[in-house]
């Protein structure tokens, strides 16, 4: 960047985690030359309570001020970041009265904006660049909240609807207007938004392509043994399950390993009593490269629906930067992948897409992933970002 900026990044992500964030990893980058100020996903009174009865992680004792809510965090990339954690906020999805739900989302954006206040007071962080990211929810009433000189929005996915109807809708395109700038992960989210800002960026997903690849494949890794299928994220209702079911009946010769939270029961109660079926907990970030250097082959089987067209799946990187290949369900245009691993259009497709993806590995191929995924790195990710803040800086000082 051409000066150093304070930048604030008002989260709908925890900082802390089972999987990769593409909004943690690019703050941990952004923080080389910049001071940053993450602010934590907005935890409610029932995701306190949920904690308190051990389901659920919320930072309890920092949210109610036993504990700092205000921290540093020591990143992956020898960085260091001001993590803010915010008091509990009333939870409002599910009031149906219009009104009222103004009246208490209102309430909890003004506690919202007083924590980063005075969070920026204590950091001394004035005019800063604020990046909300996928946080259009509370974007309008925070919006000019803060002192920010620049408000960009960073939107990774399509509107979460599953939790907020068509109010998720509604606030990604107005907070989409009000916005300085629009950065989105995709072709196809960019085209969904360009109607409500003309300045519109694509930044796609990376990967720690430095610690991913210490466990870079050699070689074949089973040789002769029992094939190694394997799926590593959240189980969700993305999750194809038809498609998954109908590998596993067929390929009973091949080991199916799914690790990742369990967000949707039914690909459990589905697959789990196959005997070729092994389903694993989650596990740290720092140890998934181990994990896929085992794997044969990595599956990203997700249901095609409009939800998922707005979908740059992290994992895809992460597992072609292991040398792993590649199975996908066609749910998204992801067209500089077409050469470097399989999409299919059906689950006769896609079983018949792991066999092929095995039996044809080769070092050649395996080589020829690790040298393209190395060019998505998170590195080179968040050098675009810094260079749109800087085009939009310009631009607002231009035409302030």
């Amino acid at each position: 960047m051409s000066s150093t900026q304070n930048i604030i990044c008002v989260s709908n992500t925890t900082w802390e985690g089972f999987y990769t964030k593409s909004t943690v990893q690019l703050m941990s980058l952004l923080a080389r030359r910049n001071t940053v100020l993450f602010v934590e996903y907005p935890f409610t009174f029932k995701d306190m309570l949920s904690t308190l009865l051990g389901k659920g992680r919320a930072p309890v004792s920092r949210m109610l001020g036993f504990e700092k809510r205000l921290s540093v965090e020591q990143t992956n990339f020898n960085t260091k970041v001001h993590h803010l954690v915010i008091p509990p906020l009333l939870p409002v999805e599910f009031i149906k009265i219009e009104p009222l739900y103004n009246l208490f989302l209102k309430l909890n954006s003004s506690i919202y904006a007083r924590s980063i206040r005075r969070a920026l007071r204590k950091l001394n962080m004035d005019k800063p660049v604020c990046i909300n990211a996928y946080n259009a929810i509370y974007g309008k009433n925070l919006f000019g909240k803060v002192g920010e000189k620049l408000n960009l929005f960073y939107c990774y996915d399509g509107p979460n609807t599953g939790r907020y109807g068509s109010r998720a809708v509604v606030a990604d395109q107005g907070f989409a207007k009000m916005a300085d700038a629009v950065i989105v992960t995709s072709e196809f989210l960019a085209a969904s938004l360009k109607e409500f800002n003309p300045e519109m960026y694509v930044v796609k997903n990376g990967v720690d392509f430095n610690v991913f690849n210490q466990s870079a494949k050699t070689g074949l890794s089973n040789t002769g043994n029992r094939k190694k299928v394997g799926y590593i994220g959240s189980l969700d209702q993305r999750f194809d399950i038809d498609t998954i079911e109908y590998s596993v009946k067929q390929l009973p010769d091949y080991d199916f390993e799914f690790v990742g939270e369990l967000m949707n029961k039914s690909i459990e109660q589905c697959l789990s009593g196959y005997a070729n079926v092994q389903f694993r907990p989650p596990v740290k970030p720092n140890e998934v490269p181990g994990l896929l250097q085992k794997c044969d082959v990595g599956l990203i089987p997700y249901i095609c629906n409009e939800y998922s067209k707005n979908i740059y799946p992290l994992k895809i990187n992460e597992y072609l930067s292991v040398g792993v290949p590649v199975v996908l369900t066609s749910f998204a245009d992801l067209p500089e992948f077409n050469d470097i691993v399989s999409f299919t259009g059906g689950k006769e497709s896609f079983c018949a897409a792991i066999v092929r993806e095995i039996e044809s590995d080769n070092l050649e191929s395996i080589t020829k992933r690790i040298q393209f995924a190395k060019k998505n790195s998170w590195e080179n990710r968040a050098d675009l970002f810094e260079e749109i803040i800087d085009r939009c800086l310009d631009k607002k000082s231009d035409h302030p």
